[in-house]
């Protein structure tokens, strides 16, 4: 079976314009995402998923320049956007990846597609929008699904947050207690939704959902340049980077202010 990562990216970020080519430590943001992606030991390619919008044309050239695998899709559909790369690349497994997400770790994609193989579920993912919860820090992200599953979240799925954000149309009607954490149950909860999906979410040892590691605004940016200038890429484990910032809550507190966006947070500002 055919593995792919969808790293999806656009230019047009509201609160940090042209946030996936900003530099961090010299190499733009989508370098980052991009070569930790392929770092994954599970996953069989990586595809960058951007839109046809002008405004992306920096994206598509970038991926040229360095024979980076780009799909142009909707700019605003990106149920629709992973649904036809997929299609285009002949997945069998998809690996849902963000391109504002630089300290993704490749050891925890692996941890969440061998689950995802073992547990033979529909869906999975290491964090899940509240009420489900996340204890994991915000920017290691990692959601995986079959493509059938896909295929049928894009038949289906009429909402505008469940075609902007992929895949709410898994977990939305999810029994909450089934898959929130606590810390005498164990990291792997399982159910199935009434829309008959089985998903996996995976939690964290503790809950460390309040770590934003993610790129989404200029404190973010600082942040994460903070970061990479202090330690060497080959060090970055998460469990490394978290010790970093429990060690240095200074750092930490740089965008400890920012409010994450909801899973039910949608963009109009594009025309569909």
């Amino acid at each position: 079976m055919k593995t792919l990562a969808i790293i999806q990216a656009r230019m047009a970020s509201s609160r940090l314009p042209g946030k996936v080519l900003k530099p961090i430590a010299g190499r733009p943001m989508l370098a980052w995402v991009v070569t930790r992606a392929q770092q994954a030991q599970e996953v069989d390619a990586v595809v960058v998923a951007t839109t046809h919008h002008p405004s992306d044309d920096p994206v598509a050239a970038w991926c040229a320049q360095r024979r980076v695998p780009c799909y142009r899709g909707h700019p605003l559909d990106v149920l629709d956007r992973y649904y036809q790369a997929a299609q285009a690349y002949q997945a069998d497994v998809v690996v849902r990846l963000t391109a504002d997400c630089p300290f993704l770790d490749p050891s925890l994609v692996d941890e969440v597609l061998q689950r995802f193989r073992s547990r033979g579920v529909d869906f999975a993912a290491n964090r899940l929008p509240e009420p489900w919860g996340r204890t994991f820090p915000i920017g290691l992200d990692v959601e995986v699904m079959h493509q059938a599953a896909l295929a049928r979240a894009w038949r289906e799925a009429t909402e505008p947050h469940q075609r902007e954000h992929v895949t709410p149309y898994f977990y939305d009607d999810a029994p909450i207690q089934a898959l929130r954490f606590h810390p005498q149950a164990p990291r792997w909860r399982e159910t199935t939704t009434p829309r008959g999906f089985h998903i996996a979410l995976y939690h964290a040892p503790q809950n460390w959902g309040r770590f934003r590691w993610t790129v989404d605004t200029p404190e973010d940016l600082a942040l994460a340049q903070a970061i990479a200038e202090a330690l060497d890429p080959a060090e970055m484990a998460w469990e490394r980077l978290l010790a970093f910032l429990q060690k240095h809550p200074d750092l930490a507190r740089l965008n400890a202010h920012i409010r994450h966006k909801t899973h039910r947070d949608v963009d109009h500002r594009l025309e569909t």
